[in-house]
């Protein structure tokens, strides 16, 4: 009997295609399981590599999306994944899907984002591909990084007593696609449409232009603070929460009134009646860090700006939950993007 994809979900493929690979090269430190593999080639720096996939129709609609905007991003989402390894993006490769109905102007307004992106966080566009394709727009990139050797900072080293930090706030994201999609559907139709984003710019940045938090983990070196794990957000709280605890072999405790939300994200979730916290729990792409540290680092990982303690690892045995305002457990759930969930 075949098995449908989507019955599996992304993480359930990943895991039965890549279960028991051989590694046949001493340089191979860690492979498949974290935001980037780590390879060692004998000198005092550990290589970092990752890649994203970004598709037109399900990463992105460029009927609101400019293209500069969405070159800045490929970069940024692929920067995000080196430093939720506390390394630093070097290189970066692109490969491009192209159907005929893009020009070379179109193509140098996506590598216009590419090239201020990198620009911004100094990493050298070194290379890529080209070719033709039948279903829009394919962005393929990956990202060549390093760090120190014995810096690397991966999903599987949180105790059940590490307090749980996230920096700055979650939800908007996702808020702001709901934005986008809003006026898309107003647009419907209308020749000259200007859409409405007032009071909701914020919102509306944090999904076409989001950044890398490459400030936290400066912040991380200079108080002395080494994570014991860590992983950007880009799927959602509760769902890269249930990675590191995975990885880690741990359950964890986090707190409803603790998770940080900016005012713009709250009035939006008002407006379309939506649950405010399952929105910042589930909703993704915020590509915030979310970090573990050790108890002892308590007042230390408290003083930096941007960074805010969450919850707690607790006992595997426990399992993952979410503290609500009266004290009730709710059980965490990966509730968000689902690269290969059913199409309905």
């Amino acid at each position: 009997m075949e098995t449908e994809i989507s019955s599996i979900g992304e993480f359930g493929l990943i895991d039965r295609l890549t279960d028991n690979l051989p590694k046949f090269n001493d340089s191979t430190i860690t492979a498949v399981g974290d935001d980037a593999a780590v390879m060692d080639y004998g000198a005092d720096r550990e290589v970092l590599v990752s890649t994203d996939m970004l598709l037109e129709g399900v990463h992105f609609d460029l009927t609101y999306t400019p293209l500069k905007h969405l070159g800045y991003k490929s970069a940024i989402v692929n920067f995000s994944d080196i430093y939720a390894m506390n390394g630093t993006p070097r290189q970066l490769v692109v490969g491009l899907g192209v159907s005929k109905r893009f020009t070379v102007e179109h193509l140098e307004a996506l590598y216009a984002g590419l090239r201020t992106a990198c620009e911004v966080y100094g990493v050298d566009l070194v290379g890529g591909d080209t070719t033709s394709s039948r279903s829009g727009l394919v962005i393929s990139a990956t990202i060549i990084g390093d760090a120190r050797k014995g810096t690397v900072v991966r999903r599987s080293g949180a105790k059940p007593t590490d307090l749980i930090c996230v920096s700055g706030d979650l939800g908007a994201a996702y808020m702001g696609l709901q934005v986008l999609e809003r006026e898309k559907v107003a647009s419907a139709g209308q020749k000259d449409f200007t859409p409405d984003f007032a009071g909701k710019e914020y919102l509306v940045e944090r999904q076409l232009k989001p950044e890398a938090r490459r400030d936290i983990i400066g912040e991380l070196a200079e108080a002395g603070i080494m994570p014991t794990s860590m992983i950007d957000i880009s799927d959602g709280l509760s769902s890269e929460l249930m990675h590191l605890c995975k990885a880690s072999k741990t359950g964890c405790r986090v707190y409803e009134e603790r998770i940080p939300i900016d005012y713009q994200t709250a009035v939006m979730a008002e407006e379309l009646n939506m649950n405010l916290v399952m929105a910042a729990m589930n909703g993704g792409e915020d590509y915030e860090l979310l970090f573990t540290v050790p108890l002892t680092a308590h007042e230390a990982v408290s003083q930096l700006k941007g960074v805010r303690v969450i919850g707690h690892m607790s006992p595997e045995d426990q399992g993952c939950a979410l503290i609500g305002r009266n004290g009730e457990e709710i059980p965490l759930r990966a509730q968000g993007f689902n690269h290969m969930a059913a199409e309905e």
